[in-house]
């Protein structure tokens, strides 16, 4: 991280040189949006390197001072006033429609784009200038959910963010107990499935050798991680999330491992929502233990389900749903009330119910755009993975009951498989999984039925006795 930070140093020498040839403390009487406004238009029209990244320094700094009115207010300045040159953009039209030539479509794509994107590209000049135009993100992706007239703005910053993120600059590293301090408290911060709650648990969590956590970086933020996944090694795939957190398990040798378990993948930074590097986080980490640990044959998830609570109570208050049967929702409709993860009575039933709405949930329930519900079971399937098992209160912490009933599920990724699973998501929507799974909601019965089939068990954990994919080789 050395040549990293004297290459800051540099910048931020080159941002003071230049300050001192131009005047940019704010008059009394500015206003300080406009203000601002108007150093991006010196900027844009600027042509020395140095006056040019103190101006964007100074534009920043300004920024970081605003209120979320002024942020508001900027945005929307960004949107009216650094659009496309709207002259260029006529002639290059016209230009195009009497020569569609190469040179000619090249002045029109050049026209066609916002002049804030070469804004945005200036202003990244800045000393530490990544990192303020992240925090910008965070903030405009706020105000976009009462200006929906912004998302013009934030599709110019998650067009520049997925180049500048590209993953060939990122850096895949480990990180453990030697990690430095400031770097750990913001996996402290930043977890966001399994809270941590303080040092000693992330110590449990990092030190032991059948425990690993690999992180994303990028250069200019040597210090701030992106994206970080928690990784248990195991001997089989786990059911609960206690089984890998509690405090009293036996510690395994990681040599006697045979199943990487990925129990938490947390995003570090707001502003870099849409941005997609989680896949190629998890395709890394699987080479790098396949490598250091080649006795490992199945890599697999144990993921929460944050969006099944809200789905199932709006089926529940449904007067019809073509997910739930009325013998079920009367069963279901246990589980609003407190405790009632608790009751032994009737327990079976439950879970057999509740899993089997489940399985509903996955494979028939879609949002408007058409697309699987919850968030997490589109980023495992969409990078390939297998929807391979449904564990009835898994997780009994606060939040996983609030958002999943307790439930969390196994997703596989099992390798020869990935690039088949992921175009039949990809390309038809399908949702790969088990026959145990798919038997809960048969065919014939479409989106209604919800109780296992005559002779079938709505039992999640039926499959592992029918199938080898937990225990082959993913090789």
């Amino acid at each position: 991280m050395t040549g990293t930070f004297q290459f800051a140093d540099m910048l931020q020498t080159i941002a003071d040189r230049g300050r001192r040839f131009l005047s940019l403390a704010p008059r009394d009487d500015e206003n300080p949006v406009t203000g601002t406004t108007s150093l991006c238009k010196t900027l844009l029209s600027s042509r020395g390197e140095a006056s040019g990244m103190a101006l964007a320094q100074n534009i920043l700094r300004r920024w970081q001072g605003f209120s979320q009115e002024e942020q508001r207010a900027f945005m929307l300045l960004l949107l009216q006033d650094f659009g496309p040159d709207l002259g260029r953009l006529e002639r290059a039209i016209e230009g195009y429609q009497r020569d569609q030539g190469p040179e000619a479509l090249l002045e029109l794509h050049l026209a066609a784009e916002p002049r804030r994107q070469e804004l945005i590209r200036r202003l990244n000049l800045a000393p530490d200038g990544i990192r303020t135009l992240v925090q910008m993100r965070e903030a405009l992706l706020k105000l976009k959910q009462d200006a929906p007239e912004l998302a013009a703005v934030d599709a110019d910053f998650a067009h520049l963010f997925s180049s500048w993120f590209n993953r060939g600059f990122l850096l895949l590293r480990p990180i453990d107990w030697s990690t430095p301090a400031n770097v750990l408290e913001k996996i402290i911060r930043y977890e966001a499935v399994h809270d941590i709650g303080g040092w000693d648990e992330l110590r449990r969590r990092l030190e032991p050798e059948d425990r690993r956590c690999f992180a994303f970086f990028h250069p200019q933020l040597s210090d701030d991680p992106l994206i970080f996944v928690e990784v248990a090694l195991t001997r089989d795939m786990p059911s609960s999330i206690d089984s890998l957190l509690r405090e009293d398990r036996t510690v395994l040798r990681a040599g006697e491992a045979t199943t990487a378990v990925f129990y938490s993948i947390s995003n570090c930074q707001a502003g870099l929502r849409g941005v997609s590097f989680g896949n190629f986080l998890i395709k890394q980490v699987v080479e790098d233990l396949r490598r250091d640990y080649p006795r490992l044959q199945t890599f697999v998830t144990l993921s929460p389900v944050p969006g099944f609570a809200r789905w199932l109570s709006g089926e529940l208050r449904n007067e019809v749903s073509d997910a739930l049967p009325d013998a079920a929702r009367e069963v279901l409709r246990q589980t609003e009330e407190p405790g009632w993860e608790e009751r032994e009575q009737g327990a079976d039933v439950l879970e057999a119910a509740l899993t089997t709405a489940a399985a509903s949930y996955f494979l028939r329930a879609r949002d408007p755009q058409g697309r699987v519900i919850d968030p997490v079971a589109r980023f495992h399937l969409g990078n390939g993975a297998r929807l391979e098992r449904i564990n009835y209160l898994a997780d009994r912490s606060p939040r996983a009951m609030r958002q999943a009933r307790g439930l969390m599920v196994n997703y596989l990724y099992k390798l020869d498989e990935i690039e088949t699973n992921h175009e039949a998501f990809a390309a038809r929507g399908e949702v790969v999984t088990t026959p145990a799974i798919r038997r809960m909601i048969p065919a014939d019965r479409g989106s209604r039925g919800l109780l296992p089939a005559p002779g079938a068990s709505s039992n999640p954990h039926e499959h592992e006795k029918q199938h080898k994919a937990p225990t082959e080789s993913a090789s």
